[in-house]
């Protein structure tokens, strides 16, 4: 077996730190090299999302001046989620293990030496996982987790501080193709495909120059896309919110026969109780709608129903059934 590694980078205004970038990258590449753990058929791929400056003049002067790097010119800037999935599509047949990881140095490059060996020892998808946040501020860092414990408890399977720094072996790469996901979540799909996974631990560093291109509005946006892509659990939640308060009307209009009876009925209760009655009945005839819309919603999608990790007295794997 080769081992030929490719490193996936999407770049979006990186001039300010692709340089050092590329030595950091190729300084562990080499060394990965003469380690014999990785071809020297391997690569560095940066991907321009559709960067205004001149990061792109840059990634065709890299490929020039070193067969090492080469690049991916997006028509338009299309995110970092398509980005991301634009490089692993293009080089998944020309790699045996892809990694994933951001521009900015944040992600510790001396992680990949582990990743790669848990590959080798027969990982197919491996996850880089933040081990603490002691350099984020507070606000960033209750964001950021908060952030990661909305998304599992709105339904999405995601690894707990883990953002797009990962390794996918060929046929894992191969499982996320079949996805057809318009609306990308990677850190939502990729724990989908099954496969034997495993972590590695780093601490996160600051970011080397420029500015996060993830804000706080850019972060709420991902979390939109990967509830709605991955989950009908808010609907569920609206369903349920408006039994409860169709209960809760039965009960007030209960109460306000029995007041009735008793002779002390009063108008505003009888106004109150229909209201939360109607109201709750309405959310829940929104909800049944909106769960039949979730299911077509999920459909149209055209998610595999499996994905066969072996075949036996067969060369075909990751058939779509």
């Amino acid at each position: 077996m080769k081992n030929t590694l490719y490193v996936v980078i999407p770049c979006y205004n990186e001039q300010e730190v692709l340089p050092e970038t590329t030595r950091r990258l190729k300084s562990k590449m080499l060394f990965l090299m003469e380690q014999n753990k990785i071809s020297k058929e391997s690569r560095v791929v940066l991907v321009n999302d559709g960067s205004k400056d001149h990061t792109w003049k840059m990634i065709c002067e890299f490929h020039e001046n070193d067969s090492l790097f080469t690049g991916i010119n997006l028509s338009r800037n299309r995110g970092h989620q398509n980005a991301l999935l634009a490089g692993l599509m293009t080089v998944m047949d020309d790699a045996d293990m892809v990694i994933s990881m951001d521009a900015d140095l944040q992600d510790d490059i001396n992680a990949m030496d582990e990743m790669v060996d848990k590959y080798l020892d027969g990982c197919d998808i491996v996850y880089g996982v933040r081990s603490k946040r002691a350099t984020d501020t507070f606000f960033k860092r209750f964001t950021a987790e908060g952030f990661y414990h909305l998304m599992n408890l709105m339904g999405a399977d995601i690894v707990f501080n883990h953002a797009d720094y990962r390794l996918m072996s060929r046929r894992a790469l191969h499982g996320l193709a079949q996805f057809k996901e318009v609306n990308l979540f990677l850190r939502g799909l990729i724990p989908m495909i099954g496969y034997r996974t495993d972590y590695v631990m780093f601490e996160r560093n600051e970011r080397f120059a420029g500015e996060s291109k993830y804000p706080l509005k850019k972060m709420l946006a991902l979390a939109m896309d990967g509830i709605t892509s991955l989950s009908v659990k808010p609907i569920r939640i609206i369903t349920a919110t408006g039994i409860l308060l169709a209960l809760v009307g039965i009960v007030l209009l209960i109460w306000l026969i029995v007041k009735a009876c008793l002779g002390t009925a009063s108008l505003a209760f009888g106004i109150m109780a229909s209201l939360w009655f109607l109201v709750g009945l309405l959310m829940v005839s929104v909800g049944i709608v909106g769960e039949y819309i979730g299911k077509i919603y999920m459909e149209t999608k055209a998610r595999p129903r499996f994905i066969i990790q072996e075949y036996l007295e067969s060369k075909k794997t990751d058939k779509d059934v």
